[in-house]
């Protein structure tokens, strides 16, 4: 990794999948820089608030200023106060966690949450989690709504994800995860059991202005005790409805003009890549 900037931007996202905190060898070695390097940018993240080390000499951690930008740019977006209606009541008549991700040039990032499940089972994971394309249910109604050449570019970058690693139905090959990014391209949403996480099904649907590529996926996912295949399919209109209806809400943000305009929510000539 070289530049000032990448060096620093790589910095902040490794910290942030680190709540615990990174040493400095750490840091500089899984982003392969020296030492010195490292230690410096994170003196540079301190010194502007960024960054704040746990004791002296010991782990670097991110400090809460990070999240009040991105939470303040969500704020002035108006994607959570046109969006958390819509997921609140999906998620009342679900009884399941739903969540909100938006395509942002080559990203796809989880950005809004309702949980519905009051008592029992909660599937309830962390919003900076990642996602593997290949076996989520958010992937795969995202490819569905690009061209196979794209959903399958996509997919190569990041690899196939492998039931030991996911869920033991994760698709082994390209060929499996294509035959059900045409299912869920046919019927408008996909349905996974037990793909990403085991013990874990979920549904997904693309938020998208007629045939525009998606601006972003709406996802309710649950137990496979009590969300089955059955209760998805059963569900499956009250998710397109409430789709088509954040995408025509859409246009109240900001952040959705391009969308609008025709540009389809990301920059001509470019795939996007999915980061939850």
């Amino acid at each position: 990794m070289s530049g000032v900037m990448e060096r620093t931007l790589g910095i902040l996202e490794l910290l942030s999948q680190h709540g615990e905190g990174l040493e400095l060898a750490a840091v500089a070695d899984r982003l392969n820089m020296p030492r010195s390097a490292a230690h410096r940018l994170l003196n540079d993240l301190i010194r502007v608030g960024y960054v704040r080390q746990l004791r002296d000499h010991g782990d670097y951690m991110l400090t809460t200023k990070l999240v009040s930008v991105g939470l303040s740019f969500l704020s002035q977006s108006g994607i959570v106060d046109f969006s958390q209606p819509l997921l609140d009541r999906l998620a009342e008549i679900s009884g399941e966690l739903v969540r909100l991700s938006v395509v942002d040039g080559e990203r796809l990032t989880w950005v809004a949450r309702a949980q519905g499940a009051r008592q029992g089972l909660r599937y309830d994971p962390d919003m900076g989690s990642d996602a593997r394309l290949s076996c989520s249910s958010s992937g795969l109604a995202w490819m569905a709504g690009l061209s196979d050449d794209e959903a399958m570019t996509l997919a190569s970058r990041q690899g196939i994800g492998q039931p030991d690693e996911y869920g033991p139905n994760a698709p082994r090959t390209m060929q499996d995860m294509m035959v059900m990014v045409h299912a869920a391209r046919e019927r408008g949403y996909s349905v996974t059991v037990e793909t990403f996480t085991a013990g874990l099904n979920a549904m997904a649907a693309p938020v998208r202005l007629g045939n525009r590529p998606p601006i972003g996926v709406i996802t309710i996912a649950g137990p496979t005790v009590r969300f089955t295949e059955e209760r998805m399919h059963a569900l499956a209109p009250e998710l397109l409805s409430i789709c088509d209806q954040m995408a025509a809400a859409s246009g109240a943000s900001p952040f959705f003009q391009g969308a609008h305009s025709g540009s389809g929510g990301r920059k001509s000539g470019r795939l996007p890549i999915y980061a939850a």
